[in-house]
């Protein structure tokens, strides 16, 4: 009951700072009441925008935490299985428009780049990059913060064919605050068919064929 109050606590005191709007999200469902836990999942229903490192907090107030089931540092936790209606297919090479809300800027560096979800790594070199984002010191946020382009890989394979296996994860760290954030899309990439290649062999005329030494 007191980890309750504690999480309700902190749930109603976040403060907006930033999220993906376009294409949609992971957002929390039963799968991720089921395996992070109802008050963990409260964090991100009451504010979406909030940053990863609240989360590992409240989740050590749970006991009997399953880090394995609710991976925080991938998509927040967010599960897949609450996402299935949402899941985007993009063809390779496709152009994805992406929308962000920025409310409170955090000057760092952000990626989108393509997850593998089993292992929580990149597959290839991230989509787009920042090497300073969300600059704070700045009147104006450059429009680019907020609404870019992204290009499916052609490279891909059947890497991302199944949905589930891979997400498009927005990735952005504020250094001085040293917050992490992060939204991810569920996505598909149907693997290319297979080239069929003519029959285009040349008889080859009847050669001698001429012994190779053996070399020791």
């Amino acid at each position: 009951m007191l980890s309750t109050i504690i999480l309700a606590g902190l749930a109603t005191s976040i403060s907006a700072h930033g999220v993906i709007t376009s294409p949609p999200v992971r957002a929390v469902g039963q799968a991720m009441i089921d395996n992070c836990g109802a008050s963990v999942a409260a964090l991100v229903q009451a504010d979406v925008t909030s940053h990863v490192e609240d989360m590992p907090e409240a989740a050590a107030l749970i006991p009997g935490f399953n880090a394995t089931a609710c991976p925080l540092f991938l998509c927040k936790g967010l599960q897949f299985e609450d996402n299935v209606a949402n899941v985007q297919e993009f063809a390779p090479g496709e152009v994805v428009n992406m929308k962000a809300i920025l409310p409170i800027p955090h000057e760092g560096p952000m990626n989108v780049s393509i997850i593998d979800t089993a292992t929580n790594t990149a597959i290839g070199q991230p989509l787009i990059e920042f090497a300073s984002y969300a600059d704070e010191s700045l009147a104006v946020l450059p429009a680019n913060n907020t609404d870019f382009d992204v290009t499916i890989p052609t490279t891909l394979g059947a890497k991302c064919a199944v949905a589930g296996a891979c997400v498009m994860q927005w990735f952005w760290f504020g250094t001085g605050a040293q917050q992490t954030y992060e939204s991810c899309v569920d996505m598909v990439v149907p693997a290319a068919a297979a080239a069929v290649v003519p029959n285009t062999a040349v008889a080859v005329p009847n050669a001698a064929v001429v012994a190779t030494p053996l070399r020791c």
